[in-house]
């Protein structure tokens, strides 16, 4: 049910392109896997969705266990009918709320460091003190970066952001809301650590990681108790910014018979960091599962990514920017919240006087200007998010599906 085949392989990198089949379609590969976290990608129907290109969409499991519940969806048979989404679904473990509502919130931080300016005087020495206690509890760093979050060997225990209420995830829970969503592609429970996680608390999480997957593995059922389906489940590797960690992570975890490997945790610093990482863990992996390098989604670090062997990306970004009147464009990213663009009568992306076409096909950019989108976003039309969302995503997913097609035809 489940089939990786390699259809072609750049020549002069870790390059390939792909099909994954799953029981609802194929996905295509190197693809960007847009994020619909409360089962919808903001503003966009599913229909616009395909319409876009999109493959596959990933779902958050921690906040559909909380909104509307794995049992009612379970009953509903499953996330596919729910959302009307007839493609390939994936869902995340919790594992990464457990970081984002935890060490994310009190140390100021995501997935890269830096990739947060005001918090770069913060970024700690590679191995040096843990600004934590010993204990895998929780401290917060100011009363404003309060943790909803505490890790225990077992699994975490959260504070819902929404009511206050107290739920709790392990290996065996995380699977078993994942097999009643029915995603085609679920992933092992892990504990995803910050960029200013030390070493020694980086390795510990790390092993509990390892732990945590056999669990996993062990908890998965043959089918999706909803869809009656089979499901893949893909493992994680962690291990920081740190080599050795990385290296072991990914020999005991590329040994497991997941299907499929995800490249998670903290990813160091600075996108060299990330690199680095990359290049640490792929050789590593077995050559004939995909590779889901797991929240990245910014357009200049797909090429890099995928010469090093990476298949499968998502991130909010693309959509979250755009709601706030950032848009993608060749020549990097505009911001139509200012001033100028109230009156620019030109497309999102502008006309390809080189190429003689538009710059972008979709269906914004074929339709309306920078100004009426400034606009609609200046007095919170929602019609302005939708535009451009629509654009975004069609940037991103257009980007990797070329970078897929110049590999099939090199």
């Amino acid at each position: 049910m489940f089939n990786f085949r390699i259809l072609k392989r750049d020549p002069k990198s870790r390059a390939r392109a792909g099909i994954f089949t799953t029981p609802h379609g194929v996905i295509h590969t190197p693809a960007f896997v847009p994020v619909g976290t409360l089962a919808a990608v903001k503003t966009l129907t599913p229909e616009e969705l395909k319409t876009l290109g999109a493959d596959v969409v990933l779902a958050n499991t921690y906040h559909l266990y909380l909104r509307p519940g794995d049992e009612r969806m379970r009953r509903l048979g499953g996330l596919h009918k729910f959302m009307n989404w007839r493609g390939p679904l994936v869902t995340d473990s919790g594992g990464f709320q457990a970081f984002s509502l935890g060490l994310g919130i009190e140390h100021g931080v995501g997935k890269i460091a830096n990739i947060f300016p005001d918090e770069g005087a913060r970024v700690l020495s590679s191995r040096g003190p843990d600004p934590r206690p010993t204990t895998t509890k929780r401290q917060n760093s100011s009363p404003d970066n309060k943790s909803f979050t505490t890790i225990d060997e077992d699994g975490v225990n959260f504070v819902s952001h929404i009511d206050g209420s107290r739920h709790r995830l392990t290996p065996e829970i995380s699977l078993r809301i994942q097999q009643n969503l029915g995603a085609d592609i679920m992933f092992a429970f892990d504990e995803c650590t910050s960029p200013l996680s030390s070493y020694e608390y980086t390795k510990t999480a790390m092993e509990r990681t390892h732990r945590w997957a056999i669990r996993s593995l062990k908890a998965k059922n043959k089918v999706s108790p909803a869809t009656k389906m089979p499901q893949a489940l893909f493992g994680i590797v962690q291990g920081g910014e740190y080599k050795d960690l990385r290296e072991e992570s990914v020999k005991f975890i590329g040994d497991l018979p997941f299907e499929g490997f995800g490249i998670g945790g903290s990813l160091g610093k600075s996108k060299k960091d990330m690199w680095n990482i990359l290049d640490w863990t792929i050789p590593h992996l077995p050559d004939n599962k995909p590779r889901h390098l797991l929240g990245i989604g910014d357009p200049v670090d797909f090429m890099p990514a995928i010469k090093r062997g990476v298949d499968l990306f998502d991130c909010v970004a693309p959509t979250r920017l755009a709601r706030n009147g950032s848009i993608y464009t060749k020549k990097g990213n505009i911001n139509l919240r200012n001033a100028k663009f109230a009156t620019d009568k030109k497309p999102l992306e502008p006309f390809d006087y080189a190429q003689g076409k538009p710059g972008c096909a979709c269906y914004t950019c074929t339709n309306y200007s920078r100004a009426y989108v400034a606009h609609l976003l200046k007095v919170g039309e929602i019609l302005g998010h939708r535009l451009a969302t629509i654009h975004n995503l069609h940037f991103v997913i257009n980007l990797v599906s070329v970078i897929r097609r110049d590999i099939l035809e090199a």
